[in-house]
């Protein structure tokens, strides 16, 4: 039996087949089903390694089951790749706020897309440092992946983690968008720049209801990107 398995969630047969296909070849294991009831109940009780998920579905959308996947905290941790024909940047970033990893528009590569599972899957298994970093009350910890502030903690996505996490790594130095994808992402993940903005978005929100406010720390570089600075900042 293959070690990380799959659950694809699509109704269209055609695309489910060579979704199958490709990811056996690449030797994974392959769940699978046409609608987000039976995909919640499969995550629940099969606990699959990562999730596609299709955008439309009978009986519901994709964006639904990603609600139910990411308040749940069993399941909040779960990747999922949102598989859709939508390309308009309002959907794009309507599946990243709700928690979606990724996202690969029809048509795509079987390549591309064995790609994309296979970086999350290595950023998802605990590829980062399992260090402590500290600024003022705000504190990392790698080896239990949480974040705090004092005796409150914070509750942040996975994506949102690695980035605090890189962020505090490497402090009072500008990253432009494509430098970030490649350090938190992954360099071979095919991930539109807007991503970035997503996620500091909403890695700012989780800090800002502090006091003091610790969403200062990430500055905006004008013309560069981001940076991540105590300097100018009472804490």
């Amino acid at each position: 039996m293959n070690e990380r398995s799959v659950l694809i969630v699509e109704d269209e047969v055609a695309i489910r087949d060579m979704l199958v296909m490709a990811l056996e070849i690449a030797e994974f294991d392959c769940l699978q089903t046409d609608n987000i009831r039976d995909a919640y109940q499969i995550i629940v009780d099969q606990r699959p390694d990562l999730v596609l998920l299709d955008w439309m579905l009978p009986g519901g959308n994709g964006i639904e089951l990603l609600h139910r996947i990411k308040r749940n905290d069993d399941t909040r941790e779960l990747p999922v790749i949102m598989l859709t024909a939508k390309t308009a940047e309002d959907n794009v970033i309507q599946g990243l706020d709700v928690g979606a990893d990724d996202y690969i528009t029809k048509p795509f590569a079987p390549r591309e897309l064995i790609a994309r599972v296979r970086s999350l899957l290595r950023r998802s298994v605990g590829g980062e440092a399992a260090e402590r970093l500290q600024v003022a009350e705000l504190v990392l910890d790698g080896q239990s992946k949480r974040v705090s502030v004092g005796t409150d903690d914070i509750d942040l996505g996975p994506t949102e983690f690695r980035l605090l996490q890189f962020f505090m790594s490497h402090p009072e130095r500008a990253y432009t968008r494509g430098q970030l994808l490649d350090q938190v992402w992954g360099a071979n993940v095919y991930v539109e720049e807007r991503t970035v903005d997503v996620h500091i978005r909403r890695l700012r929100k989780a800090l800002e209801n502090r006091t003091p406010d610790y969403s200062q720390l990430i500055q905006t570089v004008r013309g560069t990107g981001y940076r991540f600075s105590s300097q100018g900042v009472a804490l």
